[in-house]
């Protein structure tokens, strides 16, 4: 199935959802089996698993986050969504606002097979430290 314009934000929307409801396992399950997700260049991700830990990670930093969905592309298999970030550091108390997109290859059942993101690591540092 190709996603429309309208099926591809819905997909956005529910996975925005997932991370603001803190459903690492909702958030994981948005992949498929094999996939391989890259953020900003760093180690690939290539289980749901790992995605869900990934989640989970940012969901114990940030208890009070929310993920805003921006905007959506959609052509044929692929889309891209930008999000905007926002929490409270729960260690250094920072507020945190950061966003970034993310490219998805769809399959048939439109599960992720393959997600490259980037967002401003360098910011996103200095908010968490509050320098």
């Amino acid at each position: 199935m190709t996603p429309d314009i309208q099926t591809a934000r819905k997909l956005a929307q529910d996975h925005c959802d997932a991370w603001t409801n803190k459903a690492p396992d909702q958030v994981a399950s948005r992949y498929s089996e094999n996939t391989t997700m890259i953020m900003n260049g760093g180690e690939p991700m290539n289980s749901r698993s790992q995605i869900g830990e990934m989640a989970t990670g940012f969901m114990t930093e940030f208890p009070d986050l929310v993920l805003n969905l921006d905007t959506v592309l959609v052509a044929d298999h692929h889309m891209v969504y930008a999000w905007t970030f926002e929490g409270q550091h729960k260690d250094t108390g920072n507020k945190v606002r950061f966003s970034g997109w993310e490219e998805w290859d769809l399959d048939e059942n439109l599960n992720v097979t393959k997600s490259l993101g980037w967002y401003d690591g360098a910011d996103y540092d200095r908010q968490v430290s509050g320098t």
